[in-house]
């Protein structure tokens, strides 16, 4: 279904291009806590801490529902800007991508900026990731049936792990999903991507509000053209995991999320790039009954397979 004119309106509304998320971002994380309130699971989760360089690492671990055996693992870093957004506010996205897929989810709960900026996330995202591929008895999981997900940040920093993954030649994941990543370093009007200019002001997801998250993210400005903050940058993208990447019609991080795509197929890489028609920003986000829910996991199954 096309946005209409009264859709258009509505979002207009709920954008609030004028509330500077540099100083309400603490508000804007308690607000995530309550509208996902804790509440005992009909699913099988459980709590665990993996050890990282400076600190332990909670990670949240869903089960297939019915008591399905896991066909595999998916590893899984949340949105947020890098500045809000945590186990708990993903934990109903998380507990429905199990029971889609037949995966193992392990929801990362990484450090956020910009109390642990750039490269706090991503070390941890890592050091995850490098904990489960090289003990692969942990889950009991082939490793070749590891995937790495993550959607908007969060497709940033499965994409950043699997670049930093290629360089410190320890593993190398097999797969990727990307779901509509940030892969830019810039969302000002000299962006080269339309879809910033076309969508960056009233549908949901702002221009401003993207800046807002890169600024609070990155420790210094020489961050910005790190290939592992804008893995879009990078000079070198062979031998990367076969790739998914969705993106939505409507969602200002789109075209940078196809570019991100054609260069991976430039570099060689097994690609497949599809966009989400009439999608907004963040719809994975939604309840599963929603037809870009849906259709999403139609073609995450097809990928996994």
């Amino acid at each position: 279904m096309a946005i209409n004119k009264a859709m258009k309106m509505a979002l207009k509304a709920l954008s609030y291009p004028d509330i500077d998320i540099k100083k309400t971002y603490k508000i804007k994380r308690q607000i995530n806590t309550i509208a996902n309130p804790y509440i005992k699971p009909l699913y099988k989760m459980w709590d665990h801490v993996i050890p990282g360089i400076e600190h332990e690492i909670p990670v949240r671990i869903f089960a297939p529902a019915n008591g399905v055996r896991p066909e595999g693992i998916l590893i899984f870093f949340h949105g947020g800007g890098f500045v809000v957004g945590n186990i708990d506010s993903y934990t109903k996205v998380c507990a429905n991508m199990a029971e889609q897929t037949k995966h193992l989810v392990v929801s990362v709960d990484y450090r956020l900026a910009p109390e642990y900026p750039f490269p706090a996330a991503l070390n941890d995202c890592y050091a995850v990731t490098r904990e489960i591929f090289m003990d692969a008895t942990i889950f009991n999981i082939p490793l070749e049936n590891i995937t790495l997900i993550g959607d908007s940040a969060g497709g940033n920093l499965a994409a950043s792990v699997s670049l930093m993954a290629k360089n410190c030649g320890e593993f190398l994941p097999k797969k990727q999903i990307l779901l509509y990543p940030s892969t830019w370093n810039d969302h000002r009007e000299t962006t080269p991507f339309d879809s910033v200019r076309e969508f960056g002001t009233d549908y949901l997801l702002t221009s401003n509000r993207i800046n807002d998250y890169l600024d609070l993210y990155q420790s210094c400005d020489d961050d910005r053209n790190n290939p592992y903050f804008a893995p879009l940058l990078s000079e070198d993208l062979s031998n990367q995991p076969k790739t998914l990447i969705i993106t939505a019609g409507y969602d200002p991080l789109r075209d940078e999320g196809e570019a991100y795509g054609k260069k991976l197929y430039k570099f060689g890489n097994d690609v497949k790039v599809y966009r989400m028609k009439d999608a907004l920003h963040g719809f994975i986000s939604l309840p599963k009954r929603f037809v870009h829910v849906k259709r999403a996991y139609e073609l995450i199954n097809q990928f996994l397979e």
